[in-house]
């Protein structure tokens, strides 16, 4: 099993961890069809009113999609199989609230799920980054989504930077993309206490405000991961010259922590 499902049924609220530890948490193809099947599962499931989003063990939150899945593209450069499209809670209809506890690494595609979240607490270690210009790939649906979480210079930094840097639990605290910071091991206690707060409120409300906020910038959103597809086949380097980047990867310096 590569997603690991708690339920309090006095509380109201889900758990859903990411359990691919010993490959950061990154998403499978298993992984992503566990991911939208569960979150279908949940807009059914009247005892769940909030949930919880973290990653198992303290290295990653999530990598974003395995390098090692296997996902053929079409012929026409204006089509675009991405398994992640629909890894998200919004992208699956579910308008219950989600919190996601960060808790190490979040980088890449783990974007599109941070990105539909209502809000993040991490661990004081954690660490954000996105390496797709260093590999020869464009950033869209995640530099798309940062755009909408944080003030367009830092989310611009974060996308064109690639792994040279990585934006501290601090920074990211301070500039708005994480709500609440906390120690690695009241990491899982804060977000709890978080969720248990939105699942004792009448569910009709909190649900009717989460979808009150999102309207705010569902539009915009929807029009800017439109162009994506157009933007991915003209400026994403072939296959083999990514990984060949990625293979390289080891001889890079240390990534700057700011």
């Amino acid at each position: 099993m590569t997603l690991r499902v708690e339920r309090d049924a006095a509380a109201g609220v889900a758990v859903v961890t990411l359990d691919r530890p010993h490959r950061h948490n990154a998403i499978d193809l298993a992984t992503a069809a566990a991911l939208g099947a569960l979150w279908r599962e949940l807009r059914r499931d009247d005892g769940v009113r909030a949930v919880v989003l973290t990653g198992a063990g303290s290295t990653a939150f999530c990598t974003g999609l395995d390098r090692g899945a296997d996902i053929p593209q079409p012929g026409s450069p204006y089509s675009l199989d991405d398994p992640l499209l629909a890894v998200g809670p919004k992208a699956c209809d579910l308008w219950k609230p989600v919190v996601a506890a960060v808790n190490g690494m979040a980088c890449g595609g783990a974007f599109y799920l941070l990105g539909e979240s209502e809000f993040l607490i991490a661990a004081d270690t954690a660490e954000f980054f996105d390496p797709h210009t260093s590999y020869g790939m464009v950033s869209a649906y995640e530099a798309v989504y940062m755009a909408q979480r944080m003030p367009f210079g830092e989310a611009a930094r974060l996308a064109l930077m690639g792994t040279a840097e990585r934006l501290s639990a601090r920074r990211a605290y301070e500039i708005g993309l994480v709500s609440e910071l906390a120690a690695p091991a009241e990491l899982r206690a804060a977000a709890l206490r978080a969720a248990r707060t939105l699942a004792s409120f009448p569910p009709e409300a909190v649900q009717g405000t989460v979808r009150a906020l999102w309207s705010a910038k569902q539009a915009v959103l929807q029009q800017a991961l439109a162009q994506a597809p157009a933007l991915i086949a003209l400026g994403n380097l072939p296959p083999e010259r990514q990984a060949a980047l990625f293979a390289g990867r080891r001889a890079a310096p240390e990534p700057r922590v700011r």
